[in-house]
């Protein structure tokens, strides 16, 4: 009954593509995240905001497997892509990561050159049978990621070599190249200049019309800016969910009224 629930709330006949139910986090004995339960919508932004510690960006790092990584971390409940449960023994979490890509707080090109940072995640998952398919790729990905004008005559040049905001598009034409459905966002713009940041933020929006795309910030304002839902976190719980422009003007919780205005965080 709960799960026909969760699937029919899904709205203005957008597609359900990740359904999170009653997860929870642990770090050894530290309940980080306590029964969370959210819906993410296909071709849509989905920003997850909140103070400092609250558990958005240990969230957001369940929905590809990444908390596998820490040996002390226990993920339980259920986090289903497109119905089915990325949790499953069955499931390979390097062919869910080349589904469900992901862009992190710091640009962290590989130290190798522009193309091969594009062409690396085709490569190891065998997307391309030769080199004309490989370069069709990396043009797409570059140009997906709004670099390609930039970077199409210095291709064999070190990725370290861009600039700051320049890197971080790369890192996001790394995570399209391998086309994945979903694309998570760890504050991807902390790092960045105000003109490299509205130059990522105009790229969410476009990137949205093929992906669902998850966005963990700091800044409130790119939130109202890029998204079109928010969920907002506060000691490691889901307080509150749903559209972005609801959360910011008519908060139904008074923590996250208390968020927006600056009372807490």
């Amino acid at each position: 009954m709960n799960d026909m629930r969760v699937l029919e709330r899904a709205v203005d006949n957008q597609d359900l593509k990740i359904a999170a139910r009653d997860v929870d986090v642990y770090y050894g004995t530290t309940h980080a995240i306590k029964s969370v339960n959210v819906e993410i919508l296909d071709k849509t932004v989905t920003a997850f905001i909140g103070p400092s510690g609250c558990g958005k960006s240990t969230f957001l790092r369940c929905l590809n497997r990444m908390n596998d990584t820490i040996d002390i971390c226990r993920v339980t409940g259920d986090i289903l892509l497109d119905n089915e449960d990325i949790y499953d023994a069955k499931v390979d979490p390097v062919q869910l990561r080349a589904k469900v890509g992901m862009v992190f707080q710091k640009p962290n090109p590989f130290p190798k050159s522009i193309y091969d940072n594009v062409a690396y995640g085709p490569r190891i998952h065998g997307l391309s049978r030769n080199k004309a398919e490989l370069d069709e790729i990396v043009e797409k990905s570059l140009r997906r990621a709004a670099l390609w004008d930039e970077a199409k005559d210095r291709l064999d040049q070190p990725g370290t070599g861009l600039s700051g905001g320049q890197q971080q598009r790369l890192c996001i034409a790394r995570a399209v190249a391998t086309g994945p459905e979903v694309l998570l966002m760890d504050e991807p713009c902390s790092a960045l200049d105000p003109i490299a940041t509205a130059q990522v933020e105009e790229l969410i929006d476009e990137l949205r019309e093929r992906f669902s795309v998850v966005i963990v910030t700091h800044s409130m304002q790119q939130a109202a800016r890029v998204s079109q839902k928010t969920a907002f976190f506060h000691l490691g719980e889901l307080v509150e969910y749903g559209d972005t422009s609801q959360i910011f003007t008519n908060p139904q919780d008074s923590r996250t009224e208390s968020y927006i205005t600056g009372r807490i965080g």
